[in-house]
């Protein structure tokens, strides 16, 4: 029988490699214009996003160096969720991320979040280099 520590491990190891693929898809659509969003013009904010979301991804991904790398992705959707869902608007119940349509960049912030500081877990890069 498995220990939980070790299914701990690998739960974590999990959601770190899901959670940085699927932000690395993110990426890949605004850099590449690919998975149905167009390319976007170079030096622009949301491309700048997109390199982002790209390069953070792989590395979350792949748990190289996983805590700057999901500090700066956490910060990035913190922003992305203020300033393109919500947009400071109190009416209707807009700040709420269920009528905005923010949920996924609330959720890629605090993901990210628990990663820049917990670390990579067990199954990482990071883990090797040490």
């Amino acid at each position: 029988m498995t220990d939980r520590s070790s299914l701990q491990a690998f739960a974590i190891s999990a959601l770190r490699f899901v959670a940085g693929a699927m932000f690395t898809f993110h990426g890949a659509q605004k850099l590449f214009g690919v998975l149905g969003f167009p390319k976007l013009g170079m030096w622009s904010q949301l491309w700048f996003g997109g390199v982002i979301e790209l390069v953070c991804g792989i590395l979350i991904a792949i748990g190289l160096f996983t805590r700057p790398a999901a500090l700066l992705a956490s910060g990035t959707m913190a922003v992305a969720y203020f300033q393109f869902n919500w947009k400071f608007n109190f009416e209707n119940l807009q700040w709420l991320p269920i009528v905005n349509k923010g949920e996924l960049a609330v959720l890629y912030c605090f993901v990210f979040f628990f990663f820049a500081v917990h670390g990579p877990g067990a199954h990482s890069l990071d883990q090797r280099r040490r």
